[in-house]
């Protein structure tokens, strides 16, 4: 009787998901990124974070008018309705400011000598990160979406480019790719996962982990000043006054711009095509 060939442990899928060969598919989350990556000529990166949650303005006015084509709202759920439909509204400005942003970014990368440099980034979702990807693709420019599986929001918007379309499984595999590849950072409004990217960038920043020169932008003077009081850090000695100034905080698309553009040339000297 002939002897059954046992699997080779490379193609035992029960042993590659399983927790000893966890080690494995970390590994593969970094060199798997790598190869596409080098393949596509990508050498860095403008990574745009923010809440999956940020809507067009189209669409949020439209849902809007749906809301109050309905009268005067009555009872806790109806007001509960109407606030986030007008809460949704005004967030809707950092969405299409994302996207005038990340178009003015590719476009400007087109006229270099090497047009391949500070590629758009995002987290691949929805919201901020697919208007990144959305301004990019309006340029008729590449972008690279670092996608993570989650049980709600996080599938992969339709601007991305294919071939640079990642989805990671562990959550600081796919922080590595996004601080590897980042030659500037700009921070839009969000909740836990953009303030816990902020903090992590700005921890590396401060604890001098990062070799490289990379510029952070914070997004939206009013949001963030609301929600962060960092002057109030300085005054408790939990930071120094010299810590405020690893960011820049600004509130339009061309002051991003123009700011971005003037710290890229003064890190990376470029030549124009």
């Amino acid at each position: 009787m002939k002897e059954k060939i046992p699997s080779k442990a490379y193609q035992n899928n029960e042993f590659l998901n399983g927790p000893g060969a966890r080690p494995i598919r970390l590994l593969a989350e970094f060199l798997e990124p790598q190869m596409r990556l080098r393949r596509d000529g990508v050498k860095d990166a403008v990574v745009f974070f923010g809440s999956a949650r940020c809507k067009p303005m189209a669409e949020c006015r439209k849902h809007l008018k749906a809301v109050l084509r309905k009268g005067t709202p009555k009872g806790t759920k109806a007001k509960q309705i109407l606030e986030a439909a007008q809460a949704d509204l005004r967030m809707a400005r950092y969405y299409e400011d994302a996207v005038q942003l990340a178009r003015k970014i590719t476009e400007w990368t087109q006229t270099l000598h090497d047009p391949t440099r500070f590629v758009i980034c995002s987290g691949g979702g929805p919201g901020i990160m697919e208007a990144a990807n959305k301004g990019a693709s309006l340029a008729k420019g590449r972008s690279i979406g670092l996608n993570i599986s989650l049980p709600f929001e996080q599938m992969p918007n339709k601007y991305i480019t294919p071939d640079l379309n990642f989805e990671f499984h562990y959550f600081f595999m796919r922080k590595f790719w996004f601080v590897y590849l980042a030659k500037a950072f700009v921070m839009f409004p969000g909740g836990y996962g953009t303030m816990d990217e902020l903090m992590e960038v700005l921890t590396l920043h401060q604890t001098q982990k990062l070799k490289k020169k990379s510029t952070i932008i914070l997004y939206g003077k009013e949001f963030w000043n609301e929600i962060l009081n960092w002057n109030s850090l300085v005054a408790r000695r939990l930071i120094d006054a010299a810590d405020l100034k690893l960011f820049r905080i600004v509130d339009s698309p061309e002051e991003a711009f123009k700011y971005l553009v003037q710290e890229l040339r003064a890190n990376y000297p470029l030549e124009t095509a």
